[in-house]
């Protein structure tokens, strides 16, 4: 295959008269340019070949297709690669050549059938697959629309409600449920799969099975008008759950127009509807988190150098509160096992208690058989002392924050577990180099900050020390994919990468509100530009005690930009908590729905009191365009001190652990990725401004100074920092 080229495909004429073509472009056979240009001149020499009669289409190495090489999208929006549109390739090829055809066409599906890969399936006139394989259109959460004729074919195929699931939720269905659903005609084992194939397309031929083209198919579509109301309230659900993309509601007008004015009218509203979502802001956003995600496992100086990860047969746990239960649960779901350490038994009986009880909520949903509980469980096992950890390959420490504790433990753990062993910390604040000072095992001394609670949170900090070798990064990135966390590897400092970017987040929130400005009105402007909930809502989740020790560390580390505000110290002093009290910055009832409390006046005017704070006339009328620049701006300053500083090896990694770690809207592109789409110019006048009205605290660092004068994007690489890594 040409260097330059990606993915072919191939085809070879059997004696039986079937031309078998095979999608070749690893690891998933994606549908690139070049594939597609392929597949039609094979598909062009089939039809013109006397001794073909049908065509089969497959992919090489167990899987049919994962859809549109999504890098397609990138060079299209850089303006690399000059394409006709992308859907109107779909309607040539797939629409006019292979459906149109006059030699029938069957897919045999393997292993996956996704995106473009199902689009491509749906177009051929039966599809049989193997038994597990996953079919769905995800493209949605790409920020893109089902482009090949999946808005069109999928409502014909299963019926519009089932479609609408599909496309709006991006959840695939296995083929054993694709085929009750009408979706494949034969469910076969994989080594049947050709066979049956080929006399599937003979048997189409010879009119013993059905001539099907699926986009003239009408008998599963609904009445107008009843399809009219279900589309409705697609939208109606859409707008709710999704206010801020557009794409979603445009994939929508393409399916209803098929619907309404026919199939070919439909496809040429998905096409056009196709070319007009790639240059959404939130679809270039949403592409640039799917690669940067993928990126996060390639660290220079580390991943580069031919290291193997070792295997990890046992990982202990030193604490089984709320984090330390969860990290043991994560492991356990991937078949590690755990032993966890408590001080006492009645602590230790709480910590399994807390992994059982994680697990039987899966029971509950159905996501996992009672069989699969009881087998799990077996995996984990208690202890009260370091006995059992002299075969351990990996430990995690996580027990609260306190340095005296840490160190003492690591010092033990030294002693006791074998010399290769990981040595991880799951601190989220405290520098490493303090925990690790009484060992002399620097070198396999490394973060492994999880987020709470830590079996659902997709996130994995491994934070390195000068002194941790490149192997344990390596073997700590390979049990992150395994437990299907998204890995991002960080330099050393108090508060990593998430903690440290995100500290001036709530202190910027505090900042205004002791100023004039409405608590729950920042709440409600930060929830609608996307974040899962408001700063002030997220402290009474994590709980006052939380929030106090972590900006602790922040005002004694970083003293001359932090603002220190009394609202949290005063509430606690009335024993308000946040949620686990029902009374924080909001009231809670039985079912922890939260609601403004008039009492939060009181607290503020106190600490504003005490503060010396005035109430600012323009902080009173914010509107919320100022609320999130005054919210988020600080925090992009940060974020180009920790990029500056080499914390982070690329501005993506920030991204990722932005949007993974604090929840930070995906289709906004991450935070240096939104930062650079208002422009650093724009924001260093900003916070200059601020800086010279409300203090250092909002003063742009040098990183951000520099570049902001020259308007220079914020995420281009940082040549001459000294990187933490």
């Amino acid at each position: 295959m040409d260097s330059r080229t990606k993915g072919k495909t191939v085809m070879e004429v059997g004696s039986d008269g079937v031309a078998v073509i095979t999608l070749i472009n690893p690891p998933v056979n994606s549908l690139s340019f070049d594939v597609l240009y392929n597949l039609k001149s094979n598909y062009e020499e089939a039809l013109s070949r006397n001794d073909v009669k049908a065509i089969v289409i497959t992919g090489a190495k167990g899987k049919f297709s994962g859809g549109f090489d999504i890098s397609g999208f990138g060079e299209i929006q850089k303006g690399t690669r000059k394409e006709p549109k992308v859907g109107y390739i779909s309607i040539d090829i797939l629409t006019d050549l292979l459906e149109a055809a006059r030699k029938p066409s069957v897919a045999a599906i393997d292993g996956l059938a996704l995106g473009g890969g199902l689009e491509l399936s749906m177009a051929c006139h039966a599809r049989i697959s193997t038994p597990g394989a996953q079919l769905g259109l995800p493209e949605l959460q790409l920020g893109v629309i089902p482009g090949f004729g999946g808005t069109q074919r999928l409502p014909r195929l299963v019926g519009l409600t089932k479609a609408l699931e599909m496309i709006l939720t991006s959840k695939p269905v296995r083929a054993e449920e694709g085929h009750s659903l009408g979706l494949i005609d034969a469910v076969v084992p994989s080594a049947e799969l050709l066979t049956t194939a080929r006399r599937w397309a003979l048997d189409i031929v010879e009119r013993r099975k059905p001539w099907i083209s699926s986009v003239l198919k009408t008998d599963k579509l609904p009445p107008l008008g009843e399809a009219r109301e279900i589309l409705k309230f697609a939208r109606g659900q859409t707008r709710k759950q999704a206010p801020n993309m557009k794409h979603p509601l445009m994939c929508l007008d393409a399916l209803e127009t098929g619907i309404v004015s026919g199939p070919r009218a439909g496809l040429e509203k998905e096409a056009e509807v196709g070319s007009q979502v790639i240059s959404l802001d939130t679809t270039k956003g949403l592409i640039h988190v799917f690669f940067s995600q993928r990126g996060t496992v390639k660290v220079p100086g580390v991943t580069d150098r031919g290291l193997i990860p070792r295997k990890i047969k046992k990982v202990a746990i030193i604490g089984g509160g709320l984090m330390g239960s969860g990290i043991a649960t994560a492991l356990i779901l991937s078949n590690y096992p755990v032993i966890l350490k408590e001080v006492n038994e009645k602590f230790l009986e709480a910590g399994i208690g807390r992994v059982k009880a994680n697990l039987q909520s899966r029971v509950r949903k159905g996501s996992m058989s009672k069989e699969k509980f009881e087998k799990t469980m077996s995996l984990l096992k208690g202890s009260l002392d370091y006995e059992s950890f002299r075969d351990v390959d990996m430990v995690i420490e996580a027990v609260i924050e306190n340095i005296s504790l840490k160190q003492q433990i690591f010092a033990d753990l030294e002693k006791y577990c074998p010399q290769h062993c990981i040595l991880a910390s799951n601190t989220s604040t405290i520098d490493l180099n303090k925990i690790g000072e009484r060992t002399k095992s620097q070198d396999r001394i490394v973060g492994a900050h999880f987020f709470s609670p830590a079996h659902v949170m997709p996130l994995l900090e491994i934070v390195r020390t000068n002194h941790t070798s490149a192997q344990v990064i390596v073997d700590l990135l390979d049990v992150g994919k395994k437990i299907k966390k998204t890995p991002v590897v960080v330099g050393n400092c108090t508060g990593f990468a998430v903690n440290r970017m995100f500290f001036p987040y709530t202190q910027a929130a505090m900042f205004l509100v002791e100023r004039g400005a409405d608590p729950y009105l920042i709440d409600s402007a930060v929830s609608k530009f996307g974040m899962p909930m408001g700063p002030f809502r997220l402290c009474d989740l994590v709980g006052f005690g939380v929030a106090i020790a972590t900006a602790t560390q922040f005002i004694e580390n970083f003293p001359e930009r932090t603002y220190k505000s009394m609202i949290i110290p005063l509430m606690q002093e009335d024993k308000r908590a946040g949620e686990a009290t029902r009374k924080g910055f909001y009231l809670y009832d039985d079912k922890r729905k939260a609601k403004p409390d008039p009492e939060l006046k009181k607290y503020i005017e106190k600490a504003r009191s005490m503060s010396g704070a005035n109430v600012d006339p323009k902080l009173v009328k914010l509107s919320e365009k100022e609320i999130i620049e005054m919210t988020f701006f600080p925090v992009v300053n940060e974020a180009c001190r920790v990029f500056a500083e080499g914390i982070a090896v690329k501005a993506a990694d920030l991204d990722i652990a932005a949007i993974f770690g604090m929840g930070f809207p995906p289709y906004r592109g991450g935070i240096m990725f939104w930062a650079d789409s208002i422009g650093s110019k724009y924001i260093y006048s900003r916070l200059d401004e601020w800086s010279k009205t409300y203090g250092d605290f909002f003063k742009p660092c040098a990183f951000l100074a520099e570049r902001g004068s020259k308007g220079a994007p914020l995420s281009a690489p940082v040549e001459q920092a000294r990187s933490r890594l």
